[in-house]
Protein backbone atom coordinates (compact mmCIF):
# COMPACT_ATOMS: atom_id res chain seq x y z
CA UNK A 1 0.00 0.00 0.00
CA UNK A 2 1.31 3.42 -0.94
CA UNK A 3 1.96 5.90 1.84
CA UNK A 4 -0.65 8.21 0.35
CA UNK A 5 -3.29 5.49 0.76
CA UNK A 6 -2.84 5.31 4.53
CA UNK A 7 -5.00 7.64 6.63
CA UNK A 8 -3.63 9.59 9.56
CA UNK A 9 -3.17 7.59 12.76
CA UNK A 10 -4.69 10.50 14.71
CA UNK A 11 -7.78 10.38 12.48
CA UNK A 12 -8.09 6.61 12.92
CA UNK A 13 -7.69 6.89 16.68
CA UNK A 14 -10.41 9.53 16.91
CA UNK A 15 -12.76 7.51 14.70
CA UNK A 16 -12.18 4.28 16.63
CA UNK A 17 -13.05 6.05 19.89
CA UNK A 18 -16.25 7.53 18.44
CA UNK A 19 -17.28 4.16 16.99
CA UNK A 20 -16.68 2.42 20.31
CA UNK A 21 -18.36 5.02 22.52
CA UNK A 22 -21.16 6.00 20.14
CA UNK A 23 -20.58 9.67 20.84
CA UNK A 24 -18.22 12.39 19.59
CA UNK A 25 -18.45 14.14 22.94
CA UNK A 26 -17.53 11.00 24.90
CA UNK A 27 -14.63 10.32 22.53
CA UNK A 28 -13.40 13.90 22.97
CA UNK A 29 -13.42 13.46 26.75
CA UNK A 30 -11.51 10.18 26.55
CA UNK A 31 -8.92 11.57 24.13
CA UNK A 32 -8.57 14.90 25.97
CA UNK A 33 -9.53 16.80 22.80
CA UNK A 34 -12.26 19.28 21.96
CA UNK A 35 -15.53 18.13 20.45
CA UNK A 36 -14.67 20.06 17.28
CA UNK A 37 -11.22 18.48 16.95
CA UNK A 38 -12.63 14.95 17.09
CA UNK A 39 -15.44 15.81 14.69
CA UNK A 40 -12.97 17.29 12.19
CA UNK A 41 -10.70 14.25 12.33
CA UNK A 42 -13.58 11.84 11.76
CA UNK A 43 -14.97 13.96 8.90
CA UNK A 44 -11.52 14.18 7.31
CA UNK A 45 -11.10 10.41 7.52
CA UNK A 46 -14.47 9.77 5.85
CA UNK A 47 -13.65 12.33 3.15
CA UNK A 48 -10.19 10.89 2.46
CA UNK A 49 -11.55 7.34 2.22
CA UNK A 50 -14.70 8.40 0.36
CA UNK A 51 -16.76 6.20 2.69
CA UNK A 52 -19.66 6.74 5.07
CA UNK A 53 -18.25 5.57 8.37
CA UNK A 54 -20.93 6.67 10.86
CA UNK A 55 -24.71 6.98 10.88
CA UNK A 56 -27.14 8.54 13.38
CA UNK A 57 -28.29 6.38 16.28
CA UNK A 58 -30.72 8.22 18.56
CA UNK A 59 -28.76 11.02 20.19
CA UNK A 60 -25.47 9.41 19.26
CA UNK A 61 -23.87 7.67 16.30
CA UNK A 62 -22.94 4.14 15.33
CA UNK A 63 -20.53 2.78 12.72
CA UNK A 64 -21.81 1.64 9.36
CA UNK A 65 -20.82 -1.82 8.16
CA UNK A 66 -17.68 -0.40 6.56
CA UNK A 67 -17.09 1.79 9.59
CA UNK A 68 -17.34 -1.16 11.98
CA UNK A 69 -14.77 -3.13 10.00
CA UNK A 70 -12.39 -0.17 9.93
CA UNK A 71 -12.94 0.60 13.64
CA UNK A 72 -12.11 -2.98 14.64
CA UNK A 73 -8.96 -3.00 12.51
CA UNK A 74 -7.87 0.42 13.80
CA UNK A 75 -8.44 -0.60 17.42
CA UNK A 76 -6.37 -3.77 16.94
CA UNK A 77 -3.57 -1.83 15.27
CA UNK A 78 -3.46 0.93 17.89
CA UNK A 79 -3.52 -1.56 20.73
CA UNK A 80 -0.79 -3.57 19.01
CA UNK A 81 1.42 -0.49 18.86
CA UNK A 82 0.75 0.26 22.53
CA UNK A 83 1.58 -3.32 23.51
CA UNK A 84 4.79 -3.29 21.50
CA UNK A 85 5.88 -0.02 23.12
CA UNK A 86 5.13 -1.38 26.58
CA UNK A 87 7.18 -4.49 25.88
CA UNK A 88 10.06 -2.45 24.46
CA UNK A 89 10.07 -0.21 27.52
CA UNK A 90 9.87 -3.14 29.93
CA UNK A 91 12.72 -4.99 28.17
CA UNK A 92 15.12 -2.23 29.19
CA UNK A 93 14.57 -3.02 32.87
CA UNK A 94 11.92 -3.52 35.53
CA UNK A 95 9.37 -0.76 35.07
CA UNK A 96 7.22 0.66 37.87
CA UNK A 97 3.57 -0.33 38.00
CA UNK A 98 1.37 2.72 37.44
CA UNK A 99 -1.92 2.25 39.28
CA UNK A 100 -4.67 4.73 38.44
CA UNK A 101 -7.40 5.13 41.04
CA UNK A 102 -10.33 7.46 41.55
CA UNK A 103 -9.26 10.37 43.73
CA UNK A 104 -11.51 9.86 46.77
CA UNK A 105 -11.01 6.10 46.73
CA UNK A 106 -7.25 6.62 46.60
CA UNK A 107 -7.24 9.06 49.52
CA UNK A 108 -9.75 7.30 51.79
CA UNK A 109 -9.08 3.62 51.06
CA UNK A 110 -5.99 2.85 48.95
CA UNK A 111 -3.29 5.12 50.37
CA UNK A 112 -3.92 4.13 54.03
CA UNK A 113 -3.33 0.49 53.00
CA UNK A 114 -0.60 0.80 50.40
CA UNK A 115 2.24 0.60 52.92
CA UNK A 116 1.14 -2.99 53.62
CA UNK A 117 1.80 -3.86 49.97
CA UNK A 118 5.19 -2.12 50.06
CA UNK A 119 6.16 -4.02 53.21
CA UNK A 120 5.15 -7.34 51.64
CA UNK A 121 6.75 -6.61 48.26
CA UNK A 122 9.63 -4.17 48.79
CA UNK A 123 11.02 -4.92 45.33
CA UNK A 124 7.88 -3.81 43.48
CA UNK A 125 7.68 -0.12 42.65
CA UNK A 126 4.10 1.18 42.50
CA UNK A 127 3.36 4.69 41.28
CA UNK A 128 -0.10 6.01 42.13
CA UNK A 129 -2.07 8.17 39.70
CA UNK A 130 -5.52 9.62 40.32
CA UNK A 131 -8.31 9.91 37.79
CA UNK A 132 -11.87 8.83 37.12
CA UNK A 133 -13.91 7.46 34.26
CA UNK A 134 -12.50 6.40 30.91
CA UNK A 135 -8.77 6.42 30.28
CA UNK A 136 -6.23 5.65 27.59
CA UNK A 137 -3.74 3.15 28.99
CA UNK A 138 -1.10 3.81 26.33
CA UNK A 139 -1.35 7.60 26.35
CA UNK A 140 -1.47 7.86 30.15
CA UNK A 141 1.11 5.07 30.62
CA UNK A 142 -1.14 3.35 33.13
CA UNK A 143 -0.71 -0.33 34.00
CA UNK A 144 -3.84 -0.98 36.06
CA UNK A 145 -6.87 1.15 36.90
CA UNK A 146 -9.46 0.96 39.68
CA UNK A 147 -12.70 2.51 38.53
CA UNK A 148 -16.34 2.82 39.42
CA UNK A 149 -17.86 1.06 36.41
CA UNK A 150 -20.36 3.70 35.35
CA UNK A 151 -18.96 4.47 31.89
CA UNK A 152 -18.53 2.53 28.60
CA UNK A 153 -15.77 -0.09 28.75
CA UNK A 154 -13.49 -0.83 25.82
CA UNK A 155 -14.05 -4.33 24.36
CA UNK A 156 -10.36 -5.20 24.66
CA UNK A 157 -10.14 -4.39 28.38
CA UNK A 158 -10.03 -7.11 31.01
CA UNK A 159 -12.17 -6.23 34.02
CA UNK A 160 -12.23 -7.91 37.43
CA UNK A 161 -15.20 -6.91 39.59
CA UNK A 162 -13.90 -5.87 43.01
CA UNK A 163 -16.97 -4.83 45.00
CA UNK A 164 -20.55 -3.74 44.59
CA UNK A 165 -21.10 -0.03 45.13
CA UNK A 166 -23.32 0.71 48.12
CA UNK A 167 -24.19 4.18 49.39
CA UNK A 168 -25.81 5.58 52.51
CA UNK A 169 -25.92 8.63 54.78
CA UNK A 170 -22.99 8.97 57.19
CA UNK A 171 -22.55 11.54 59.91
CA UNK A 172 -20.79 12.34 63.13
CA UNK A 173 -22.44 10.14 65.77
CA UNK A 174 -23.80 13.12 67.71
CA UNK A 175 -25.68 14.28 64.58
CA UNK A 176 -27.84 11.14 64.32
CA UNK A 177 -30.76 12.71 66.21
CA UNK A 178 -30.77 15.74 63.93
CA UNK A 179 -30.82 13.42 60.93
CA UNK A 180 -33.78 11.48 62.30
CA UNK A 181 -35.73 14.70 62.96
CA UNK A 182 -35.06 16.10 59.45
CA UNK A 183 -32.94 18.91 60.92
CA UNK A 184 -29.84 18.34 58.80
CA UNK A 185 -27.88 19.63 55.83
CA UNK A 186 -27.24 17.02 53.12
CA UNK A 187 -23.67 16.91 51.80
CA UNK A 188 -22.91 15.60 48.31
CA UNK A 189 -20.21 15.61 45.63
CA UNK A 190 -20.27 17.59 42.40
CA UNK A 191 -19.20 14.47 40.52
CA UNK A 192 -22.62 12.97 41.38
CA UNK A 193 -24.91 15.95 41.87
CA UNK A 194 -28.15 13.90 41.66
CA UNK A 195 -27.08 11.31 44.24
CA UNK A 196 -29.19 12.65 47.11
CA UNK A 197 -32.24 13.15 44.92
CA UNK A 198 -32.00 9.60 43.58
CA UNK A 199 -31.37 8.08 47.00
CA UNK A 200 -34.29 9.89 48.64
CA UNK A 201 -36.55 8.80 45.76
CA UNK A 202 -35.55 5.19 46.37
CA UNK A 203 -35.97 5.55 50.17
CA UNK A 204 -39.18 7.59 50.72
CA UNK A 205 -39.17 6.45 54.35
CA UNK A 206 -36.01 8.44 55.08
CA UNK A 207 -35.94 11.93 56.63
CA UNK A 208 -35.47 14.76 54.12
CA UNK A 209 -32.81 17.46 54.50
CA UNK A 210 -33.21 21.20 54.87
CA UNK A 211 -30.91 21.73 51.90
CA UNK A 212 -28.19 20.04 49.84
CA UNK A 213 -24.64 21.35 49.64
CA UNK A 214 -22.14 19.99 47.11
CA UNK A 215 -18.36 19.65 47.51
CA UNK A 216 -15.85 19.15 44.73
CA UNK A 217 -14.91 15.62 45.80
CA UNK A 218 -16.25 12.81 47.97
CA UNK A 219 -13.28 12.97 50.34
CA UNK A 220 -14.03 16.66 51.06
CA UNK A 221 -17.68 15.81 51.65
CA UNK A 222 -16.72 13.08 54.14
CA UNK A 223 -14.34 15.36 56.00
CA UNK A 224 -17.10 17.96 56.29
CA UNK A 225 -19.46 15.32 57.73
CA UNK A 226 -16.84 14.12 60.20
CA UNK A 227 -16.52 17.71 61.43
CA UNK A 228 -20.24 18.08 62.01
CA UNK A 229 -21.15 20.19 58.98
CA UNK A 230 -23.89 17.86 57.81
CA UNK A 231 -24.79 14.36 56.61
CA UNK A 232 -22.85 12.93 53.67
CA UNK A 233 -24.29 10.45 51.19
CA UNK A 234 -21.22 8.29 50.88
CA UNK A 235 -20.08 5.10 49.18
CA UNK A 236 -19.37 2.52 51.88
CA UNK A 237 -15.86 1.80 50.65
CA UNK A 238 -14.53 5.32 51.25
CA UNK A 239 -16.21 5.64 54.65
CA UNK A 240 -15.23 2.20 55.97
CA UNK A 241 -12.24 3.30 58.08
CA UNK A 242 -14.12 6.19 59.73
CA UNK A 243 -17.02 3.84 60.47
CA UNK A 244 -14.66 1.30 62.03
CA UNK A 245 -13.13 3.91 64.35
CA UNK A 246 -16.48 5.49 65.26
CA UNK A 247 -15.56 8.83 63.72
CA UNK A 248 -18.62 8.44 61.49
CA UNK A 249 -21.89 6.57 61.94
CA UNK A 250 -24.30 5.09 59.38
CA UNK A 251 -27.59 4.67 61.28
CA UNK A 252 -29.63 3.44 58.30
CA UNK A 253 -26.94 1.39 56.56
CA UNK A 254 -26.06 1.27 52.88
CA UNK A 255 -28.00 0.42 49.71
CA UNK A 256 -26.69 -0.96 46.42
CA UNK A 257 -26.88 1.58 43.60
CA UNK A 258 -26.48 -0.90 40.74
CA UNK A 259 -22.82 -0.18 39.94
CA UNK A 260 -19.57 -1.85 40.91
CA UNK A 261 -15.88 -1.10 41.30
CA UNK A 262 -13.58 -2.90 38.91
CA UNK A 263 -9.88 -3.47 38.30
CA UNK A 264 -9.11 -2.84 34.62
CA UNK A 265 -6.12 -3.55 32.42
CA UNK A 266 -5.58 -3.78 28.64
CA UNK A 267 -6.48 -7.28 27.48
CA UNK A 268 -3.28 -7.63 25.47
CA UNK A 269 -0.98 -6.51 28.28
CA UNK A 270 1.43 -9.13 29.51
CA UNK A 271 0.53 -9.85 33.14
CA UNK A 272 3.87 -9.96 34.92
CA UNK A 273 4.42 -11.53 38.33
CA UNK A 274 4.65 -8.07 39.89
CA UNK A 275 1.38 -6.91 38.35
CA UNK A 276 -0.29 -10.17 39.37
CA UNK A 277 0.90 -9.67 42.96
CA UNK A 278 -0.65 -6.19 43.06
CA UNK A 279 -3.88 -7.45 41.52
CA UNK A 280 -4.20 -10.21 44.14
CA UNK A 281 -3.41 -7.77 46.96
CA UNK A 282 -6.10 -5.33 45.79
CA UNK A 283 -8.71 -8.09 45.53
CA UNK A 284 -7.82 -9.37 49.02
CA UNK A 285 -8.11 -5.97 50.68
CA UNK A 286 -11.21 -4.67 48.92
CA UNK A 287 -14.10 -4.68 51.46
Amino acid sequence: MKRSDMPSLDDLRAFAAVARLGSVRAAATELALTHGAVSRRVSKLAHDLKLQLLEPDGRGVRPTRDGLRLAEAATDAIQGIATALAEIRSSSGVQPIVLSCERSLAMRWLIPRLSDFQDRYPGIDVHLSTGGGALDFARDRVTLAIRRLDFPLAPDWTVTILAQETVGPVMRPDRAQRFASEDYLALGARTQPEAWKNWLASRPDMPTPRDIRLYDHHFMMLEAAANGLGVALSPYIIATDDLATGRLAAPVGFDADGTSYGLIWPGRMKMTENVRALEEWIIKHMP
